[in-house]
């Protein structure tokens, strides 16, 4: 453990490169840069408010901000996964040159991508501030749904990166899966509406506890339960362990596929 951590400490400052390039050529030649890293979050949110709180009349109080809410985790998810699935095979010429621990690029990804989490979790702050909704001091515990999300969208991250490699049909199955996953997480929709076969389903999906917990937090004033925190943790360590795993395995045949 002590070898890796201190291979970790020997290539961070690449990662900071790596991190800084990600946003970079992210916002190349944009007129405000990473400003939209806040306004997107609050167009779509505008968008999706009048759309769906006239078109289907949920029962929500201030359902922009409980849209919000739900775009910041699950925008996150599906940003920094699809980001990382395409990380070691668009750094396949610098991996073929030189060693450098290919779990890096994975990172770089995903840390890049935090940075637009802590911009979309500003936003929310002052759209709940323009709302007049009361912000409890709950919202001091918003760090760990936050991390949760981060650290199952790396574990996740990890695994297709690692497979992309192999099978890059991955790359076009996966918008579709993500898309099918959007609406089995109550992003837009409240519990409430779903029928009793549908909403187990949508429970299994481990995003939705850490979305709720993220809610609770925010929203409702409410601490996140026992069950929730167990739920969460075992979820992202089982799946970080997995992506370690699989990373791990198929890493040495990288250069071979890329």
């Amino acid at each position: 453990m002590s070898a890796y951590i201190a291979n970790f400490k020997k290539f961070r400052p690449l990662l900071n490169e790596l991190i800084t390039r990600d946003i970079k050529t992210k916002y190349r030649k944009s007129i405000l840069g990473v400003f939209w890293t806040i306004l997107n979050p609050l167009f779509m949110m505008i968008v999706l408010s009048v759309v769906f709180s006239n078109l289907f009349k949920f029962d929500i109080e201030y359902f922009p901000v409980y849209l919000l809410s739900g775009q910041l985790i699950f925008n996150f998810f599906s940003e920094s996964t699809t980001n990382a699935m395409g990380a070691i095979i668009m750094n396949g010429p610098l991996i073929k040159k030189i060693y450098v621990p290919k779990y890096m690029f994975v990172l770089s990804r995903v840390f890049s991508s935090s940075i637009n989490l802590l911009a979309s979790f500003t936003a929310l702050i002052f759209v709940m501030l323009a709302m007049r909704v009361e912000l409890h001091y709950t919202v001091l515990l918003a760090p760990i749904p936050l991390l949760c999300i981060v650290f199952f969208s790396l574990g996740t991250g990890l695994i297709l990166s690692a497979v992309t490699v192999k099978f890059r049909d991955i790359e076009h199955l996966y918008s579709v899966f993500v898309t099918a996953l959007m609406y089995l997480t109550p992003v837009i929709y409240p519990m409430s509406i779903l029928p009793e076969w549908l909403e187990p389903i949508v429970l299994i999906n481990p995003i939705t506890n850490i979305l709720m917990m993220f809610r609770d937090i925010m929203l409702n004033n409410r601490i996140p339960g026992v069950g929730s925190l167990l739920l969460a943790f075992v979820e992202v360590a089982a799946v970080m362990a997995l992506g370690l795993y699989v990373f791990y395995k198929r890493q040495d045949t990288f250069i071979l596929d890329i």
